[in-house]
């Protein structure tokens, strides 16, 4: 039996990855979950990190503490199931440390990159998808919901986190495909699936 694919989701707040996620897995048959929160102890971490009464978390001390979430989800979840055989569909994974505290709070790039390298043994996804949706789509999107601590940040801050994912895309693009995510539901799910049915064969 082979090594299953490890496939992440991924984009700015508001771009559809988590339901996404979710259908994408139900469609191929594969484990479900996500960065933060993906395990007891994640969860845990995730409470501090998305708490948005918690307002003086240093950038390094937040990027540790996504870091740890990362190690853990790996030895307990992503890597157990991919040695089994399944494939595993992760609603963000450690490349969103590179957009959010890289490129988003101004940490250096390579820095943040080598931390989380570390935390993850070197198992970064196969295959990442990017939903691509534009700023006042996402805006509407927001609108009426109750905001968590990374969502409250502001708009500057979201415009450098998602060219981050433009640029990261851009730059390995034999890892990262783009999907226009402005579309119906329906439509961005086929997308998702026939890039990775092409990519992947899967």
């Amino acid at each position: 039996m082979g090594e299953g694919c490890y496939i992440a989701l991924d984009g700015a707040e508001g771009s559809g990855k988590s339901s996404q996620s979710t259908r994408l897995a139900t469609a191929i048959g594969a484990v479900l979950t996500r960065e933060t929160g993906g395990t007891p102890i994640g969860q845990r971490i995730r409470d501090i990190l998305h708490d948005p009464t918690v307002t003086d978390l240093a950038d390094r001390a937040e990027l540790l503490l996504t870091a740890a979430d990362r190690a853990q989800h790996l030895e307990q979840v992503v890597r157990p199931a991919l040695a089994a055989g399944r494939h595993v569909v992760s609603d963000r994974s450690a490349l969103t440390a590179l957009a959010y505290q890289g490129y988003g709070r101004g940490l250096d790039v390579g820095e943040v990159r080598r931390i989380n390298d570390w935390a993850v043994g070197g198992r970064w996804p196969d295959l990442v998808i990017l939903l691509d949706v534009a700023g006042e789509v996402l805006a509407d999107r927001m609108r009426g919901r109750q905001l968590d601590r990374f969502e409250l940040e502001g708009a500057g801050f979201h415009a450098r986190v998602l060219a981050g994912f433009r640029a990261m895309a851009a730059e390995e693009p034999g890892r990262w495909v783009v999907v226009d995510g402005n579309g119906s539901p329906d439509a961005v799910a086929a997308d998702i699936r026939a890039a990775v049915r092409e990519r992947l064969g899967v």
